[in-house]
């Protein structure tokens, strides 16, 4: 019912089954929906019609997914166009996050607006994803402060957030925090979610970040530049993680880790073969676990076998990516938005 308002205030500002055996993709073709002079790190369907995107420059809008049309506006707090580097959904609301200082949350609005529902200020404010379990519950993260990751949960649909204090959370690596690249180091299926970080460690909570356990992966991860971007799961137990050096792109030395455990342990993949750093990982649904499509500024790669061999489909970059269905995805980067057919 939001979604309206959403679409409104937008306005004023402007399948193959489970059973089946598929071939592998071999191609992906690529058509151009927005271009534009933003960077679009948050892309997230609200419904199977609807694409909701928001980037810099405090743009954000939604792609009619059937028509390509799109709709924009622009957020302004106070003085500030705020980054967004996340966003999230439920049946009824559509959420943005800001990056940097201050922190922002905004919620559709009852009157025609984006309502900022959360602020956090402070030296070290940095936020980098969010997710919902359901219509109530949600969580965003954040980069480490006083010795702990941030944190925060509402259990209102969003309309307050409260923030874990460190007592409650392991103790985060010196200057550990989550790469705001892609709106992807953030996984949850069911009760579970998953948080990968820079310093290469997976934190992972089975009762909706009320309690947490910390695991450390064999990725690469001795520079700040370094660490896991990128994490997805298909299931409760089978999940992957990419990520690398964005200042050494080229580089596939242990930039991509596997978990058949829901996490408890994790095993590298492809080490020292394609993909090189990528940004976002996202399995392709209805595939058992095995299609995997990984995107970065270095282009688009896909694996039919749950990571262990990849192939270069394109070298058109994008930050990140969501699935609609299992051949058609949804891709955005720098300046532009793009939907992904793969065959």
């Amino acid at each position: 019912m939001k979604y309206s308002v959403l679409v409104l205030l937008l306005i004023v500002g402007t399948a193959c089954s489970t059973g089946e055996k598929r071939k592998p993709f071999t191609s992906v073709h690529i058509q151009p929906v927005l271009e534009d002079s933003v960077s679009i790190r948050a892309i997230e369907f609200l419904d199977r019609n609807t694409l909701a995107f928001a980037g810099s420059n405090g743009m954000f809008g939604t792609v009619d997914v059937k028509t390509q049309n799109v709709r924009s506006n622009t957020q302004q707090h106070d003085s500030l166009f705020p980054e967004f580097r996340a966003v999230a959904k439920t049946s009824k609301d559509f959420f943005m996050l800001s990056a940097g200082n201050p922190a922002l949350v905004y919620k559709t609005g009852e009157f025609g607006k984006m309502e900022l529902v959360y602020k956090e200020e402070g030296e070290g404010v940095f936020y980098d994803s969010m997710k919902f379990w359901d219509d109530k519950e949600g969580i965003a993260i954040g980069d480490t402060m006083q010795g702990c990751l941030s944190i925060i949960l509402t259990e209102d649909g969003g309309k307050h957030w409260q923030k874990l204090p460190c007592s409650r959370l392991p103790p985060a690596d010196e200057a550990e925090g989550a790469f705001a690249a892609s709106n992807t180091n953030l996984a949850i299926i069911g009760d579970k979610v998953w948080i990968a970080t820079t310093g290469g460690n997976v934190y992972s909570s089975g009762d909706r970040g009320k309690n947490w356990t910390k695991t450390s992966t064999p990725i690469v991860q001795e520079k700040p530049t370094e660490g896991i971007y990128s994490i997805d799961f298909y299931n409760g137990k089978i999940g992957f993680a990419i990520g690398g050096d964005y200042t050494q792109p080229e580089s596939n030395k242990a930039n991509k880790i596997v978990t058949q455990d829901g996490g408890l342990s994790w095993q590298l993949a492809a080490d020292g073969a394609e993909p090189n750093y990528k940004s976002c990982v996202q399995f392709v649904p209805n595939t058992g676990g095995k299609g995997l499509v990984a995107t970065g500024f270095t282009g688009i790669s896909y694996s039919h076998d749950g990571g262990v061999n990849w192939n270069k489909l394109s070298d058109e970059g994008f930050y990140s990516l969501r699935f609609l269905n299992d051949t058609i995805a949804y891709a955005s980067g720098k300046n532009r938005i793009a939907q992904l057919v793969f065959k």
